[in-house]
């Protein structure tokens, strides 16, 4: 099983990366701030303009290193690998089932049998830790019709617009109802409706940037296993976009939105972490951030067991887990693909 190593986030917007001996140092207006090993690292993630020096993206491509390059307001720019893993043999196998009618809608079912049942535990969650403070009989009915998706999605056939369709309603009904289950600061994280870009208030700026971070996470772990994460099996093919990531991202956006209601709910998350600009784009303020990667960070170290590989796993590694499934059953080695159930 791959090892968790730990991930190195630079959130100074001017900041210079550069390599000494085996590790990477990091420079602000000529000053060195520090130095970390590179042999624990296994992403460099920096939000800036300044750059990498050339020496130290050599190194982490020879030693797969992934360097993950955002702006200042956390949207994702660019990532650099190594060289490609894998064989030719499964990538022609995925390029072959991604034009197949039946085989996408075969995986993609699956893949949004995994969120629709995460997303129900996660509202079965809030139901049985705080049922005097939610309207338990919407709740129910929220269940009750995911449950009913479920069903559906394991006994009837439906087409790849089908499957986005449901999907898109599925989404609706669950993020119509978070404010049901926001228990603490109500007044700065209501839910009106789900802005991506721009993210309009701090719980969209929130969920924007921890899906970003997953986005790169699934890109990261899909070709670790040498698939190709712009070849597609739900969201459908489009130049320039990672859309297989996005597919594997599905099942594990409950897990992220979890861990959102948890920053929220505990109040590690205030009003005080968010800035507005005169667009209305609503973004975390530096401080902010630092404090949100770390606590990301210490999420990816919890130990939880895989309900289908019967080990116990970092949570980080479930990306990397289920995008080694799925190449599994693509060169046949399994039946069918096991979305991760929590």
């Amino acid at each position: 099983m791959k090892k968790l190593l730990n991930s190195l986030y630079v959130t100074m917007s001017n900041s210079y990366l550069s390599l000494k001996g085996s590790n990477v140092s990091i420079i602000q207006d000529g000053e060195l701030l520090g130095r970390v090993p590179l042999h624990n690292l296994e992403m460099i993630c920096t939000f800036g303009y300044q750059g990498v020096s050339p020496a130290l993206m050599e190194r982490c491509v020879k030693d797969q290193i992934e360097l993950v390059f955002m702006t200042p307001q956390g949207r994702f720019q660019a990532r650099v690998t190594g060289p490609v893993n894998g064989n030719v043999t499964l990538r022609k196998i995925q390029y072959r089932w991604s034009d197949s009618e039946e085989k996408s809608t075969e995986i993609a079912s699956m893949m949004l049998i995994g969120k629709v049942y995460n997303s129900r535990k996660n509202i079965e969650r809030v139901l049985r830790d705080h049922s005097l403070r939610i309207d338990v009989e919407k709740t129910n009915q929220v269940i009750k019709r995911f449950k009913e998706v479920e069903q559906l999605l394991l006994t009837k056939e439906f087409g790849l617009e089908e499957l986005l369709g449901i999907e898109g309603q599925a989404a609706t009904l669950y993020f119509r109802r978070w404010n049901d289950w926001i228990l603490n600061q109500k007044d700065t994280f209501y839910f009106k409706e789900r802005t991506r870009r721009p993210p309009l208030d701090p719980l969209n700026a929130i969920l924007s940037f921890s899906y970003t971070l997953l986005a790169a996470e699934c890109s990261a772990a899909l070709e670790a296993v040498g698939l190709d994460a712009y070849v597609v099996f739900l969201h459908r093919d489009r130049p320039g976009r990672q859309s297989l990531a996005l597919d594997l991202m599905e099942e594990l956006r409950p897990i992220v939105d979890r861990f959102v209601m948890k920053l929220i709910n505990q109040r590690q998350m205030t009003k005080k972490d968010f800035m507005t600009q005169e667009n209305g784009t609503v973004l975390f303020t530096d401080d902010a951030r630092r404090k949100f990667l770390k606590l990301w960070q210490e999420e990816k170290n919890e130990v939880i067991r895989h309900p289908y590989l019967k080990e116990k796993i970092n949570k980080g590694l479930l990306p990397h887990v289920q995008a080694l499934l799925l190449a599994r059953y693509i060169r046949g080695d399994i039946d069918a693909y096991p979305p991760y159930l929590q």
